[in-house]
């Protein structure tokens, strides 16, 4: 299949079955290994760059077309979606092009008689592109930023809560901007000298982290984890912002340490760097499969303080309780920190989903409090924008457990207001980072 096609596709199955974009993409990156990686990387484009801008381009759809969208079949309607992509998005792409690519997809798959409907509406986008009136931004900001930045009007009206218009601007303007590979030195390995090397050696292209000293940005790497460097164990795989919730830790040689909601490893495998692998990390996750991602990875990056343990963190496991120096409560969440990477999640989740999963939170706070030894500290965290799950959770946390929140100024290197509060919200557009929220609390 050429690269269309497998877009195509990929965006089908990702709405139709409700699919992780990442898990889609790369699983039909794995039956087509025959792509270049200039070819690899268009197709994750056309798939991502569509996702992040759906509400958008069917709102541009449903101005030049006189049918309306639900009414469509999804062949159509997506390969519609993949071109105006094109034709908005990308000027590497002529517009001619883009246009017949799609009609001849659509005869192809059986839609000959339509291929002239398809024609007509992608050719009046590309003649009216620079032209497409919008919602009023000043009278009407919700639905302008709604449609303007693909974002349901709900997700924006519960971001109201706690921002104000114009950051939340911000945010959706900044999601829009591709995400880079971020790694985490393994300083048990190497340093940040010796890995720059190793990564000039393997061809990889990199840029020294945002606020992060012990993180590189990787790119011209058709799959990271098929690298020398990768294979080595000198690194892995970590947003910086994830990288801060570890810091806020603060784990020390010596210490025992449980993470409670560990999967896929990479909270644990850092804090066993900063633990210069002396102590115990017991590693907890809820899925065995996922409890292989961490022993594999513990094996590679050259860990032997990290113990797999198979265990839900909202039941309570009295063989814990008061034995833990640190505890890192990185909690199931919505996710809303995550669009640039995961924009399907924008379309799947509701407001329910983040009252039910605010209660989540609160079952696993109130188990993992009972773990920590007096004076020890207890770091909660979400890679989320959301006012339950994050500092709602906070105040419930203190009043119901006592726990103190601690002044996290001294584990940054940057400003943040709330710093002395005990809690931080890394928002998308402070750093193009992953969102994510982070408090510390001390057992007194």
């Amino acid at each position: 299949m050429k690269e269309r096609e497998i877009a195509l596709y990929a965006i089908i199955d990702i709405l139709n079955e409700k699919a992780y974009n990442n898990i889609v993409l790369r699983s039909v990156l794995a039956r087509n290994s025959h792509l270049s990686m200039v070819q690899r990387a268009f197709v994750t484009e056309l798939v991502n760059g569509t996702l992040r801008n759906m509400i958008n381009i069917d709102y541009i759809i449903s101005l030049y077309s006189k049918t309306a969208l639900e009414k469509m079949k999804p062949l159509i309607i997506n390969n519609l979606r993949i071109s105006v992509y094109q034709i908005m998005y990308m000027d590497k792409v002529p517009d001619s092009a883009a246009c017949n690519e799609a009609v001849e997809l659509a005869k192809q798959k059986g839609f000959a008689t339509l291929a002239g409907f398809v024609n007509g509406v992608l050719r009046n986008i590309a003649r009216n592109k620079d032209n497409i009136s919008y919602p009023d931004k000043q009278k009407h900001p919700v639905d302008y930023i709604s449609v303007k930045y693909s974002y349901p009007v709900w997700i924006i009206e519960y971001w109201l809560k706690e921002l104000d218009i114009d950051t939340i601007e911000k945010i959706c303007l900044s999601n829009r901007v591709p995400p880079k590979v971020s790694a985490c030195i393994n300083t048990l390995k190497i340093d940040k000298a010796g890995l720059k090397k190793a990564l000039s050696a393997d061809n990889i292209a990199m840029t020294d982290g945002v606020f992060k000293e012990n993180a590189l940005y990787l790119s011209k790497t058709r799959d990271i984890t098929q690298t020398r460097t990768f294979a080595d164990g000198l690194f892995h795989v970590m947003d910086e912002s994830s990288m801060l919730a570890v810091d806020i830790l603060a784990p020390k040689p010596g210490d025992k340490v449980l993470d409670s909601c560990a999967a896929p490893g990479g909270k644990s495998f850092y804090c066993a760097y900063k633990m210069k692998n002396e102590g115990e990390i017991i590693s907890a996750d809820i899925y065995e499969h996922k409890l292989e991602l961490i022993r594999s990875g513990a094996e590679r990056l050259g860990i032997g303080i990290i113990k797999p343990v198979l265990s839900d963190a909202s039941v309570h496991n009295a063989a814990y309780d008061g034995k833990m120096d640190c505890v890192l409560a990185d909690a199931p969440c919505s996710g809303f920190g995550l669009f640039r990477k995961k924009p399907d999640i924008k379309y799947n989740k509701t407001m329910e989903d983040v009252e039910a999963l605010a209660k989540l939170q609160r079952d696993i706070l109130g188990t993992c409090q009972a773990y920590v030894k007096q004076g020890g500290c207890l770091v909660y965290s979400t890679c989320t924008i959301s006012l339950k799950e994050n500092l709602e959770n906070v105040k419930w946390f203190c009043d119901t457990y006592g726990f103190e929140p601690e002044d996290i100024s001294k584990y940054l290197n940057f400003e943040c207001a709330t710093a002395k509060d005990g809690y931080i919200q890394v928002l998308p557009c402070d750093f193009m980072t992953d969102g994510f929220f982070i408090a510390r609390f001390v057992k007194r």
